[in-house]
Order: C-alpha cells, then sequence, then structure tokens
C-alpha cells in the first residue's frame, strides 16, 4: 500500500511542480522581455502584475473546447496529451538531490533521450490533425529541426558518458562531488577529491567539456523550439505554427511542455555538466564550505538555482537574438555542431584513455 501511495503522490507532486514552474516562467520571461525591450512588463493584475500568469490560466481553463470541423479529431484531441506526457516521463529519472531520485535505473540518461523524441510524434500529429497549412508547415520545421539537433545532442551527452563511464545520472552526480567514489582531478592534474565545489564539475574535469556543454545548450534550444530557432512557431509566418488551432486546456498542455521541456533539458545540462546538486562552494583548509552545504535541502537548493540560472539565460537569449533562417539553422547544425561534437567525442576517448586512467 505504501508503495502504491508513493507511485501516485511523486507523478502527482512532478505535475503540481512542473504547473508552479510555469507560472512562475511565464512571468519571469515576460519580465525579463521588458527589461531588455526598456519597459515595465506586466504591472496592473496584482502588485507588479504578480498575479497575471493566474488570470491568463483561469481564461484559459474556463474557454470551451473548439476543434476544428476538418481536424482529424482524435489526432487534434490525442497530440497535446502526447506532447506533454513525453517530457513529462523524463523527470521520472531525473536526480533532484542526494538518492533524491522518482526512478534511480542504470539506464536513465538513455531513458531521457529516448522517451522525449517522442515529443516528434505529438508535433506531427498536432500539425497533421489540424487540418491547417500554417500548422502543417510549422509541424514538419518542428520535427526537421527536433531530428537534426537531436544529433549534436546525443553525441554531447557520449562525449560526457565517456568520462563518467555510466548512464545512471545519479552516479553522474555523485562523481562530481566531495562523495565521489573516484579520484576527481582539476583539468586532470592534481587530486581534488577532498576540495570538491566547482573544481569537481566535469567541465572542469576535463576541460573540452566546457565546450561539449555549449553544445548541449545551443542543441537543446533548438529542441525546445526556443527563439533564436523558433522557427517552427515565427508568427510572422506560420501565425502560431502547430498549435495555431488550439485554444483552452489543450493550449494550455502545449505550453507547459513548452517550459517543461525548458526545465528538463536546463537540469538534464546541470547534472551531467554542472555538478548536478554538489555546491560550487570548495573546501579550503578548514573552511569546509562543501562539506557544509551537502544533504537533501542543501541539493536541491543547488540543482534549482542551477537549473533556473540556465533557464535565465534562455529567456535572456529570447529576446536579444534575432530568429534563424531555416537555411542557416539547418548550416548550425550539419556543418558546425555536429563536426565539432564529433572533435569533442575523439578529445573524450583520448582523455579517459591518457589522462584519467
Amino acid at each position: 500500500m505504501t508503495e502504491l501511495i508513493v507511485h501516485i503522490t511523486v507523478p502527482i507532486a512532478i505535475f503540481l511542480f512542473i504547473a508552479g514552474f510555469t507560472l512562475f516562467a511565464v512571468y519571469a520571461e515576460r519580465k525579463i522581455a521588458g527589461f531588455v525591450q526598456d519597459r515595465l512588463g506586466p504591472m496592473e493584475t496584482g502588485r507588479y502584475g504578480l498575479v497575471q500568469t493566474i488570470a491568463d490560466i483561469l481564461k484559459l481553463l474556463q474557454k470551451e473546447f473548439i476543434t476544428p470541423s476538418a481536424a482529424d479529431k482524435i489526432l487534434f484531441a490525442a497530440a497535446p496529451v502526447v506532447i506533454f506526457s513525453a517530457v513529462f516521463i523524463g523527470f521520472s529519472v531525473v536526480p533532484w538531490a542526494p538518492d533524491f531520485i522518482p526512478a534511480n535505473t542504470n539506464t536513465g540518461l538513455f531513458f531521457i533521450m529516448a522517451v522525449v523524441s517522442i515529443d516528434a510524434i505529438g508535433i506531427l500529429m498536432a500539425g497533421w490533425g489540424s487540418n491547417n497549412k500554417y500548422s502543417l508547415l510549422g509541424a514538419i520545421r518542428a520535427i526537421a529541426q527536433m531530428v537534426s539537433y537531436e544529433i549534436p545532442v546525443g553525441l554531447s551527452l557520449i562525449a560526457a558518458i565517456m568520462i563518467t563511464q555510466t548512464l545512471n545520472l545519479n552516479d553522474i552526480a555523485y562523481l562530481q562531488g566531495v562523495e565521489s567514489p573516484e579520484r576527481i582531478f582539476f583539468l586532470g592534474l592534481w587530486d581534488v577529491t577532498d576540495i570538491g565545489g566547482i573544481f569537481a564539475w566535469h567541465i572542469f574535469q576535463a576541460p573540452h567539456l566546457l565546450l561539449v556543454y555549449v553544445i548541449f545548450f545551443i542543441a537543446s534550444l533548438a529542441e525546445c523550439n526556443r527563439a533564436p530557432f523558433d522557427i517552427p512557431e515565427a508568427e510572422s509566418e506560420l501565425i502560431g505554427g502547430f498549435h495555431t488551432e488550439y485554444g483552452g486546456i489543450k493550449f494550455a498542455f502545449l505550453f507547459l511542455a513548452e517550459y517543461a521541456m525548458m526545465f528538463l533539458v536546463s537540469i538534464l545540462g546541470v547534472v551531467v555538466f554542472l555538478g548536478g546538486w554538489n555546491t560550487p562552494l570548495p573546501n579550503i583548509g578548514s573552511l569546509r564550505l562543501a562539506d557544509w552545504t551537502t544533504g537533501l535541502a542543501w541539493g536541491l537548493f543547488w540543482t534549482l538555482t542551477k537549473s533556473l540560472t540556465i533557464i535565465g539565460v534562455q529567456m535572456w537569449i529570447r529576446w536579444t537574438l534575432p530568429r534563424f533562417r531555416a537555411d542557416q539553422l539547418m548550416t548550425l547544425c550539419w556543418k558546425i555542431l555536429i563536426p565539432l561534437a564529433f572533435v569533442c567525442l575523439a578529445i573524450s576517448g583520448l582523455w579517459r584513455i591518457l589522462v584519467m586512467l
């Protein structure tokens, strides 16, 4: 009975977190957009516009269900569920703090890559099922973009896996802290196992992983259809892309999926490259900062702080850079990111053989 309760409460808790995060992130993005564009953003609904997003959600929930008469009713209705479920299930193997993980599996990283790829099927269902030329064009763009950028994402993660020698996300995070079962070398030169902190993160254990993380970050923006890679939703060309015909609760689920995907790729990058739940504060002599800032509460704090910082950068980029053309997007993927990822892959192999063994 206890196990059944856990299996019910954990997904509910994750869903509530995603919903709460989306409310916060939408408000934050509006404020960041206002700051970048030298204006105030939401100010009227509540103090400093704090309840504007809540008002928007309440409006969406009250809208009637509208399905275009010529749409494929089954595909149109199922698409938001498939898209959100694909992203939602990915959270099941993400470690939030030491041993605080819904499903601790030895193939966690592979599981995330496999299940999130189902997102593309849902987008195709939404575009085709809407029976709208703008929706279909947006879906085609999105799928071409996602399938292409899955390659640099996968190669960058493989480059990190060659260093960690494990697909278990919980173990990957442990390998970047003072409790690591292996010796940690800063830049492959001297043992910093007892020092910990930022020096134990993978981007410092193997410095080429900093470039790998940049590749991962850029490709993850394209996976999320975020600017400057938001051509599947280009308002000036496609109205709203694959979700043009959606409204009400269906649109809310598509919106939840987009922001949940932003958080998922951010926390995945944090776990694999940026120390996971481990503190950036090192032990300095008798000042044991890394030892003092460990445990469940601190682990949650550091994981959320790092992830939200990365999300803030994603939002900053959206309101700073112009949208790419389709040919520029594909050129960046196939001619720049993928070759660089292959080079980093080779460096990871040499680093593991020559430095870490």
